[in-house]
């Protein structure tokens, strides 16, 4: 390991932040990640039971270690979280756990000047983090995740239904198994891969009805196709023009996924690409389908606000579910980490990432901020990489 007086700090220790440090490591350079959370993986813990990577095991590796054969072709939420802590012991990754960055401003200029200069260079960064503590980095990796912070829309009425009339209002990030819902009427909003995922678990627990409020009608794509996994189609197109993907989508889409309009579930007008770049992920059907053929996951129109005890849907209609869930997405939360520092966008999204930085913020890189068509994991392997190229290069300057 090289002596540089200031490591390189990693904020956050899911799949995206381990992967950055292994990667680190392994040239010499040192890496100390800092996770505000007690283990490494937290986001994977509070997902729900059913989950599995809708990415293949042999596509989904970080650096410098396979997936266990044994977690079969796609690998379960528990099974990711022990492999990400053997990850963390594997490349012996130095971690400190209970501590959150709240804050990163530059550590100051190279010099006051005095040497001729203009003393504007950029020495690194400055840490501020809970119990006071102040680190000070040569380069930072903000990997603190593209699922941060539950978003539930501020609809009209909402904090009545909970309030006044004792509506079960809850974010998709508190379910974790149809356990709870069995016998009971729910209502899933959003249908995204997490809301369709939790409407197919709820019909099959043993929830007594199962609806699914659809604002925008989702492309979905089976998961594999005679053994191909779409991912590998997602890998193999993503560089082509998004003309000709959203025709060539449009193809196998009539080719593979059965028409569900009469079941309210249409097919989307605007092209399958055409949505990726916009961020919306096709669905990958896990039993969606199925479900919405055989009347177990009945999809409704968009909500539109909440009327005493009554969900008001877009059409009009008006039903009173016993529970909604809201898989309504998530916020990055990054202004207060760095929103001083010109390096997000209007969404709040980093205007750079992976082994790119801003100009004015060199040293500070950005990662698993994406939703990548080829694959979460595997964008996260590339970047680190990259990341772990260009800040050795920088260290090394």
């Amino acid at each position: 390991m090289s002596t540089q007086p200031r490591p390189v700090y990693v904020i956050g220790a899911g799949p995206g932040g381990l992967a950055v440090a292994a990667a680190l490591r392994a040239r010499g350079v040192r890496v100390v990640i800092v996770e505000k959370s007690e283990s490494v993986g937290a986001s994977w813990r509070r997902h729900y039971d059913r989950l599995h990577l809708h990415t293949t095991r042999r596509l989904s590796a970080l650096p410098g270690l396979a997936m266990p054969r044994r977690f079969g072709r796609w690998v379960a939420r528990e099974n990711v979280v022990r492999y990400l802590e053997k990850y963390a012991e594997f490349h012996d990754l130095e971690l400190v756990t209970g501590v959150e960055v709240t804050r990163i401003e530059p550590a100051g200029p190279a010099t006051d000047g005095a040497d001729g200069s203009d003393g504007s260079q950029q020495t690194g960064w400055t840490l501020h983090a809970t119990g006071g503590r102040v680190m000070t980095a040569g380069a930072v990796v903000v990997a603190t995740g593209f699922n941060h912070t539950p978003v539930i829309p501020d609809w009209p009425g909402r904090d009545a239904y909970v309030d006044t009339y004792g509506g079960v209002l809850a974010h998709a990030a508190d379910y974790r198994n149809p356990a709870p819902y069995a016998g009971r009427d729910v209502l899933v909003v959003g249908v995204g891969n997490t809301g369709a995922e939790i409407a197919v678990d709820l019909a099959d627990g043993g929830a007594a009805r199962v609806r699914l409020a659809v604002r925008t009608a989702p492309h979905i794509l089976r998961r594999s196709t005679a053994g191909w996994p779409a991912q590998r189609t997602g890998i193999l197109v993503r560089r082509l023009p998004v003309g000709l993907v959203d025709r060539l989508g449009a193809i196998v889409g009539k080719a593979s996924v059965p028409d569900l309009s009469a079941y309210g579930l249409p097919r989307p007008t605007a092209g399958l690409y055409s949505r990726v770049k916009q961020g919306s992920i096709p669905v990958q059907d896990v039993g969606l389908i199925d479900a919405v053929r055989a009347g177990r996951v009945e999809p409704v129109a968009a909500v539109e606000s909440f009327d005493g005890a009554e969900v008001v849907l877009a059409d009009g209609s008006r039903i009173t579910p016993d529970v909604v869930i809201a898989a309504t997405g998530y916020r990055r939360a990054l202004e207060g980490l760095v929103g001083d520092l010109d390096v997000l966008d209007e969404r709040g999204r980093p205007r750079t990432h992976g082994a790119r930085t801003a100009p004015h913020a060199p040293g500070l890189h950005f990662t698993g901020f994406t939703n990548p068509i080829s694959g979460m994991f595997r964008e996260l392997a590339l970047d680190a990489r990259k990341i772990a190229k260009a800040v050795a290069r920088t260290l090394g300057d």
